[in-house]
């Protein structure tokens, strides 16, 4: 397949080397033109357990550049969703696809506004990813990736899709409901995320206090009030589960906890600020999750 990745950090540098390799024409289209010169210049660098490969691959900051491709991935923050589609929809066939990977709410509608909605992909991934340097990302953690279709409509590009990204070694599965298999992974960035930013801990150490599991318990059960509302079908025990990843994952730094370590913008609005935002509609107040996102936006606001 011809595949661009349209924002090019860790996560979809790891997915562009894993498609790569696998024997797919894959461009990545970054505006960091620091990390595209040195990926055309010496390949890009990918540890996994203390070994290191390089793995060749096209980059670019210009989509004029870039050939028409079957397959657009969105990896770009969530904030700059609505300018990562009209980059799909210059770069993608008239008969192709675009996957959103990406973390929070809203994305797949941001991408549906610009491509036609049949045409849009959706899905979460296990897979983990941190960024060392230009040109240098570190292969953290292999998980499950699941896709479906945005509207429900299209069968075939999700399972060619699929079917591309297992060859790569990205185990992935297709799913009928999407939207439940998104909305869950968003009750645990809700969960962990934020509070894990603001305080500057670790995943485990969210468990560590009642009063900080308090915080989490909270602001999941707002967003599951606020799922449900919407005729979502989310999970039961999404607070255990929320408890259980924190656990899993007890020495990572969540992503949004990265992104404020670097002085970053960060996807609160997509996340905790979407669940505020669809309860003000609903007449579901959220006011734990009102209160995070307050406190993230004011903290990036000062960096």
């Amino acid at each position: 397949m011809k595949i661009t990745i349209v924002g090019a950090g860790a996560m979809g540098s790891l997915f562009g080397a894993l498609l790569a390799e696998s024997g797919n024409e894959v461009r990545l289209l970054d505006v960091w033109k620091e990390h595209v010169d040195a990926v055309n210049d010496k390949g890009l660098s990918v540890e996994r357990e203390g070994e290191t490969r390089s793995v060749f691959l096209q980059a670019g900051t210009d989509p004029v550049e870039a050939d028409k491709a079957d397959l657009v991935i969105v990896f770009v923050k969530s904030s700059e969703t609505a300018k990562a589609a009209e980059t799909a929809r210059a770069v993608l066939r008239k008969d192709g696809w675009v996957l959103t990977l990406q973390n929070g709410m809203g994305n797949a509608d941001a991408i549906a506004r610009v491509v036609p909605a049949s045409r849009v992909l959706a899905g979460t991934t296990s897979h983990g990813a941190t960024m060392l340097e230009s040109g240098k990302i570190r292969h953290a953690g292999i998980g499950p990736t699941v896709i479906g279709a945005w509207t429900g409509e299209d069968a075939t590009g999700t399972q060619k899709t699929a079917e591309c990204f297992n060859r790569a070694g990205i185990e992935t599965a297709v799913a009928d409901d999407v939207r439940k298999l998104v909305w869950n992974k968003l009750l645990v960035n809700v969960g962990i995320n934020a509070i894990t930013a603001l305080t500057g801990i670790r995943n485990g150490e969210l468990l560590d206090l009642e009063s900080t599991r308090w915080i989490s318990r909270t602001a999941v059960e707002e967003a599951m009030a606020v799922a449900r509302r919407l005729g979502v079908r989310i999970r039961d025990d999404a607070v255990s589960h929320v408890f259980r990843i924190a656990e899993a994952t007890g020495a990572n730094r969540s992503s949004m906890g990265q992104d404020v370590d670097h002085k970053r913008r960060t996807e609160i609005g997509a996340i905790n600020g979407y669940v505020v935002r669809e309860g003000e509609k609903l007449g579901l107040p959220a006011p734990v999750n009102r209160t995070l996102t307050g406190l993230m936006e004011t903290l990036q606001e000062h960096f």
